[in-house]
């Protein structure tokens, strides 16, 4: 496990830009946060790593979002399962035949998208107890054998 303290938006999306560029395809990625955490903002850096020249919103309301990327990078797959009960509900979006070909990153997933890959990386987000206070501290952990401490200590940075 790995930690780094982000105190910006921008902070937050160059840490899912440092994230992209470990990605490779079949990987999933795990995000769990309040509300206004910065789920998204991550993402969205990491489709800047990818390629993605699209804008990266939340697909809160249609529950997946593929994005295309760049040549010679895996497609982003978003998929937001704040409104799925369970695992269950979430193996009925037939995600499973995309998942090898792309980088698959999951908003709220923990507890409904681990079935996916054997191996993901999970990223907690925690906001400060200070309404004012944009401070967020990420926790970094691979499951698996796919992602090293050497890979998180990288993205997490100095």
């Amino acid at each position: 496990m790995s930690q780094v303290v982000i105190d910006t938006a921008a902070s937050m999306q160059a840490l899912g830009e440092r994230i992209g560029h470990n990605c490779r395809p079949g990987d999933l990625v795990l995000l769990v946060g309040d509300l206004g955490a910065g789920k998204t903002t991550l993402v969205q850096g990491l489709g800047l790593a990818l390629g993605v020249t699209e804008r990266v919103t939340s697909p809160t309301f249609v529950i997946a979002r593929v994005h295309a990327t760049a040549a010679g990078f895996p497609q982003l797959m978003h998929v937001d399962a704040y409104r799925l009960g369970s695992a269950l509900e979430f193996d009925d979006l037939d995600l499973a035949a995309e998942v090898d070909e792309s980088v698959t990153v999951v908003e709220w997933g923990e507890g409904k998208a681990e079935q996916l890959a054997g191996d993901y990386l999970l990223v907690q987000i925690t906001r400060s107890d200070y309404d004012v206070d944009e401070t967020r501290r990420v926790e970094l952990t691979g499951r698996g054998e796919r992602w090293t401490t050497n890979d998180l200590d990288v993205i997490a940075g100095p």
